[in-house]
């Protein structure tokens, strides 16, 4: 089991940034791959960022990539995503997830087996 909880989120206006912060549980000590989602209202899910806890290799949904960054402190067990030059269409519920394994071919992918966080909500407005 894994247990996340994001913070961060909030109200800002276009080009303005945020930075979100995910706290995992250290239950165990196996791999993790460690990703942001966002869910706008009438839109699934999808992938923006994803870490491997292990070697901290990232990826990148194209509409992100230049704009936001995560990164990881594997000492205080947190994941954060620093969101730069925000956009409107970036409004969303901001969702931390975990899966125990590495993140492979597709690690924006929603996977069953994802641990995830109650959500942070991210609003920009133009």
């Amino acid at each position: 089991q894994v247990h996340l909880e994001e913070s961060g989120g909030g109200s800002v206006q276009a080009g303005g940034s945020l930075r979100l912060s995910c706290v995992y549980s250290r239950y165990t000590y196996k791999k993790k791959c460690v990703g942001w989602y966002r869910q706008a209202p009438g839109k699934e899910r999808e992938g923006v960022a994803a870490i491997e806890d292990d070697g901290g290799s990232t990826a990148y949904a194209d509409s992100v990539k230049g704009r936001f960054t995560i990164s990881q402190d594997n000492a205080k067990n947190e994941v954060y995503l620093q969101m730069n030059a925000l956009k409107p269409e970036d409004t969303a519920m901001y969702y931390c997830a975990a899966r125990l394994s590495s993140c492979g071919l597709y690690p924006l992918r929603v996977y069953g087996d994802n641990y995830w966080g109650q959500g942070t909500q991210v609003t920009v407005s133009s």
